[in-house]
């Protein structure tokens, strides 16, 4: 897998419980090192280098490659789940028949997700950190 695949870095809010417990998820299926993560709020992310703006990161989910091209919205899940080994994820994601439905949902989720962190972040996070700690 990891030899068809370039390296792709995610763009994410970590203010964001449920963000956190999406990407804390991924990394530990991260077994091949195809995924990068860069929250950011942090000092390590640099819009000038990736040409994405706080305010654009913050609205919809990017992604960007190795060999630099930007991608973003509900693609960006598809192709962070084929890295990260989850196949059923990586092809429900990628269906062209529910994009419409992926794209709004998601836009939902990114203009709402500190409301909706706030009700299902803390349970994501302690449900992924004990899955974690079974390990």
């Amino acid at each position: 897998m990891s030899q068809e695949l370039q390296k792709l870095s995610l763009f994410y809010d970590g203010a964001c419980p449920l963000c956190q417990a999406e990407i804390t998820f991924l990394s530990r299926r991260n077994n091949a090192g195809l995924l990068d993560f860069v929250d950011i709020n942090s000092q390590f992310y640099d819009s000038h280098a990736t040409g994405v703006s706080c305010d654009q990161a913050l609205a919809s989910m990017y992604g960007q490659y190795a060999n630099g091209e930007l991608i973003n919205g509900v693609s960006v899940f598809s192709e962070a789940y084929r890295r990260a080994d989850l196949p059923f994820l990586a092809w429900v994601f990628s269906q062209k028949a529910l994009q419409p439905l992926l794209q709004l949902g998601y836009g939902f989720f990114a203009r709402n997700r500190h409301a909706i962190s706030k009700i299902f972040g803390p349970g994501a996070l302690w449900l992924v950190n004990r899955t974690n700690n079974r390990k």
